[in-house]
């Protein structure tokens, strides 16, 4: 199991990134979570087998949100940082 840690930016609150990432993530079998954060960007957190997790955040990137992404961060997390976590959701 991977998890990565990734932050969006742009164009990418107040245009739904977070429910469409929500359900893209129903087509994969990832665990985690997708949020706002304060400065504007969307913080989002995603595990599971390394070519569910690749495969989830490249839907993401070919998705309708593509337009809306000016640079993407991507880092690896420690597994652990899902612990106790089950499917993906939304965090305020």
């Amino acid at each position: 199991m991977i998890a990565k840690h990734v932050f969006y930016e742009g164009r990418v609150q107040g245009v739904g990134f977070r429910y469409t990432v929500r359900y893209l993530a129903k087509g994969f079998d990832v665990l985690g979570w997708v949020r706002n954060l304060p400065d504007g960007r969307v913080e989002l957190l995603a595990g599971g087998e390394p070519d569910e997790v690749d495969g989830f955040l490249q839907a993401i990137a070919e998705s309708e949100l593509a337009g809306f992404i000016k640079a993407v961060h991507a880092h690896p997390a420690e597994p652990g940082a899902l612990a106790g976590a089950s499917g993906f959701s939304i965090r305020a």
